[in-house]
This record gives C-alpha cells, structure tokens and sequence, in this order.
C-alpha cells in the first residue's frame, strides 16, 4: 500500500475562463463620429444634413442595427423557384434584419430620393448618410445603389420616367411582387453582364423583338450576374433590330400576371452574401424600351457614373469601419506590458490606416459634390465629374482589400474569426474593384474620356491647380502628371491613374485636412518616403495628431 505525498505547496485557486485582456463590446457607438466626413459633408454644400446624419449615425452603431448586419449575412437568401402546387413563382426569401435594413435605407434617402429634392446638397446628403448607415450592412446598398442610378437613366424616356419615377423617389419600402404602380414604392435592378462578354456588353446575345404594341418588345435570353431580384423592375440590355439597346422589364405586369423572368440559380459569393445576385432567363419577357434603339449604352452611362460613386462611397466607408473597430481592439488589449494603442509600432500602423480612410472619404464627398453640381447644370463639374469618378472608382476601391486585410490583422487572431466581424468586411472588400467594370475597364475609361472628351483632362487639373504652391511634393506630382499624360499608353493605363488619384487625394487634403494628415500624406504617398506595406510612415510624421483626429474620442 502507497500513500500519496503532500504537495509542496498550495494549488493556485482561479476560474478558467475568467475573461481578461479582452476589450469590450464596441456597440453602441456613433458611425458618424468622423471629422472628415463632417467637414465634408459642410464644404460640399450639405451642411443642413448634419442632423441627419449623425442621427444616422447612431442608429447605425447600435446594437440593434449591428445584430441586423449579422443576422442578413448570417441567414442568407434562398430561392423558391415553384410553388408547393408546381407554379412557377421565381422568388427569393430574406430574412427579417435584411427588410428591416432596407426599410431603413429607404427611409433615410439612400435610394433614390435626391432626385425628387430641388435642393443644392441633396446628392451629397445621400452620399454622407450611405458613408455612416454603411457601417452595418454592404449587401443591402446593392439594391438601393441601383434605384438610385435607375432614375437618370429612365429619364431618356419621359413617358415611363413620368409613372415609375416617383415611385423610385419614395421613401417607402414595400417588399413583396405587386404591380408596380399599386405599390408606395419600388426598387430598381440592373440586368447588363453576360456569361460570353462580361463588361463588354455589347456582345450581349439577349435579343429583344417589337411587339404589335409600340414602345412594348419580347426579350429572350440568360443574364449572368443580376443582383435583387426581388426588385420590382429592371434596366435590361438587349439587342434589338437596330442595336444593343436598353428596356424596363417589370416583375409583375400592368395586369397583375408574373412576368417570365426564371431564376436558374442564386450566385455563391464570396461576400455581399445578404445581397441575392441571380441568373434570370428571359423567354418571352415583355420589356418597354428605353431611349432609342441601338443606343443603350449612352442611355444606361449616367447610371453607371452614379453606381460608380457609390463603389467608391462603399470602400471608404469598409476602410472607416474597418478602422474604428482596430482602434477600439488596441485601446483595450495589452501586450508587452502595455496597451497596443501606446506601441510605437501599432499607432504607426494606425495612422497609416487613417491617412488612407480620411484620403478615402474626402475623395468620395469631393465626387458626391461635383455629382450634385454637375445634375444642376454645372458644365466644368460634369467634366470633372466623368473624369474624377472613374479614377476615383479605380484607385479607392483597389485599396480597400489591403486596407481591410490590415485592420483585420491589427486584431491578431481575434480578427480571423467570424464573431469579430473582420472576415465579412474583408471578403465584402474585393466586390467593389469588381462591380461597374474592374480594375481595367476603368483605367481604360479614364484614357477613353481623355481621348473624346478632352475637358476632362481641363477640369482635372483646374481642380488641381487650386492647391498649387502649398506643398512643393504635390507640385512635383503635378508636374509628373503632366508628362504621363503626354506619353500615357493603354499598358501604362493603371500606372497613370494611379498618379491621378493620389495626386487628387493629395490636393484635396492639402487643402481641406490638417497639417500633420496633409504632410504625412504627401510625404508618403507622393514623396516616396514609404514602404510597401502600412505602418511604414516616416519618424517625421505626426502619429498623435493624425490618430487624435482619425479616432473617436481621440488616441
């Protein structure tokens, strides 16, 4: 028989899962609470949507509107193709949080709604609110992006413009396949990309015949990628007898039956998953034309500078989110005996990160204001308008996936896992660069309205030039701008609106931001004294008032 010898000392007596070193809840918190969100929202001519906004805002950040992000991506569309009795009823089921995101939206403006209010601001109002209420769901911005793009483009026909717009302008949300004219509201979609071209449109094979009925034609044909399509009508392509042209295609027509519109399939994405992206089949589908045969591609280009904005409104505002949770992370967790916040390192990383998310967010308001002007006749916005948004929309979204990947890191292991949040935000980051022309098709765009529309080329540097002699760097990259676009090349595409939009950024924060965010930015950005990853600033920078500014509440 053996005994068991005493210990030599006591055993230590704690809980196992006492959580510490853990930072807590950010929810709730204020998606609003951005300076150079504020500050462009006031200089763009908004200033009386402040209110708005930041009301937005807070609703944004809480808990109850953070629980509806989550629970939209979480629970994911489904499709119904046929009834229990074998009828064809070619639906999609959301979950609850997704209605009540999109009633929310649509309640506050972010789709269509600024082209009903003749007041200066009214699009730049739409852009500020859509940077805040972004901070809780990207999916659901789809459809509102659309109806918001759908309104200029119908208006190339008055007689459907004068029924559907003021549906389109509501602020009423009301789900559900009904006629449209016997709704409070409606959402619009887009029916463009193929299987065989993708952005190359004009190889669509979806054909479009007229009908005994003027105006009125059938569509046959397969779309590749058309996102909701639970919205009540869609901008389609097609090839009618004199060219690509585009059509309304309803959901429900005028007397109540199901239009043919079968989904095959919902698109398995890699993010954007609370948003339901289809493969619909036309056989018969009755469609009304929009503007004149064989010039669908001029009526549907208004609509894509407007989708094209709001690419660029969405990255900044997953750069803005990404941010403030990596800051609220670092502000509560230790390691090597002090908060990471207070690491040298770690606040580098920061303002890096903030550098790019302020730069981010004053190009989109900048684009939202030369928007608003240009729909009110401004000539030299317009032009700067056609030119600014696609570099914009090239340069901002490319971003957005690095961005996103480092805010995610700054968490650690945290971050890679689905409670955070991180994993959604950076999956949702590479759609951006992708929808409305990827990287490419947009560069090329830049060199197809330097080549036609020479005022673009103007109206840039005009806006330029408004910072000229404030900082010798962006001088410098003027200069060097200059030059590209006198040798450019379409291999060199990217390389030259690379320039254009960090030479942009640059002015406009030279301009409008602090010192220390304008000096650090040149520094880097266009002075070359940087590295090739975030968190590489200078010494010279000024890390405190770059994070005081950037982070709520301060650094």
């Amino acid at each position: 028989m053996t005994s068991t010898p005493a210990p030599s000392q006591s055993r230590p007596q704690y809980a196992t899962h006492d959580v510490t070193n853990q930072p807590p809840a950010l929810t709730p918190y204020d998606a609003s609470d951005d300076k150079a969100l504020l500050e462009g929202l006031r200089r763009e001519g908004a200033g009386w949507a402040e209110e708005d906004v930041r009301r937005l805002g807070l609703l944004a950040g809480s808990a109850e509107a953070q629980e509806w992000a989550e629970q939209a991506n979480v629970n994911e569309p489904v499709l119904r193709t046929h009834d229990r009795y074998g009828n064809r009823v070619d639906e999609v089921d959301f979950h609850p949080s997704w209605h009540h995101l999109l009633r929310t939206a649509v309640a506050e403006g972010m789709a269509a709604t600024p082209w009903a209010e003749d007041r200066p601001g009214a699009h730049v109002a739409r852009t500020a609110g859509g940077l805040a209420w972004g901070h809780t769901d990207a999916g659901h911005g789809c459809p509102t992006s659309m109806t918001y793009a759908a309104v200029p483009a119908l208006r190339a026909q008055p007689d459907l413009a004068k029924i559907y717009e003021p549906l389109l302008t509501s602020r009423e949300y009301e789900p559900g396949l009904k006629v449209p004219t016997e709704k409070r509201g409606l959402l619009a979609g887009m029916g463009m990309t193929e299987k065989q071209g993708g952005s190359d449109v004009r190889t669509n094979s979806t054909t479009a015949w007229p009908t005994a009925e003027p105006g009125v034609y059938e569509l046959r044909g397969h779309k590749w990628f058309t996102s909701a399509p639970m919205c009540d009508v869609f901008l389609v392509l097609a090839q009618a007898p004199e060219g690509l042209s585009c059509f309304l295609v309803p959901r429900i027509l005028p007397d109540g039956s199901r239009n043919t519109f079968r989904i095959q399939r919902l698109k398995d994405k890699l993010g954007n998953r609370s948003n339901a992206s289809s493969e619909p089949e036309f056989d018969g589908t009755v469609a009304w034309l929009v503007g004149p045969e064989g010039r669908g591609v001029k009526t549907i280009i208004e609509m894509v500078n407007c989708t094209r904005l709001d690419c660029v409104m969405m990255s900044a505002t997953l750069m803005r989110k990404t941010l403030v949770e990596a800051g609220h992370h670092v502000r509560h967790r230790s390691a090597f005996g002090a908060l990471l916040v207070d690491q040298p390192l770690m606040r580098n990383v920061l303002a890096d990160l903030a550098l790019e998310s302020e730069a981010a967010t004053t190009l989109t308001l900048r684009l939202a204001g030369a928007a608003d002007r240009a729909v009110r006749g401004d000539v030299g916005e317009a032009a700067f308008r056609r030119i600014a948004t696609a570099v914009g929309k090239y340069w901002v979204t490319k971003r957005g996936p690095a961005f996103t990947a480092e805010a995610l890191e700054c968490l650690g292991g945290n971050g890679y896992v689905e409670e955070s949040g991180m994993p959604r935000h950076y999956r949702e980051a590479p759609l951006l660069s992708i929808w409305e022309g990827s990287g490419n098709v947009n560069a090329l765009d830049v060199l197809r309205a330097l080549k036609r529309e020479p005022g673009t080329a103007q109206a840039l540097f005009d806006e330029l030039a408004l910072a000229q002699g404030a900082d010798a760097r962006l001088d410098a990259a003027v200069a060097r701008l200059e030059g590209l676009l006198a040798t450019g090349s379409e291999s060199g595409a990217r390389r030259l609106v690379e320039q254009m939009a960090l030479t942009l950024q640059a002015s406009l924060l030279v301009r409008h931001a602090p010192p220390a965010v304008a000096d650090a930015f040149c520094a880097t950005r266009l002075g070359g004294d940087w590295g090739h990853a975030f968190g590489t600033l200078p010494d010279a920078a000024d890390l405190d008032a770059i994070l005081n500014r950037a982070l709520p509440g301060g650094s």
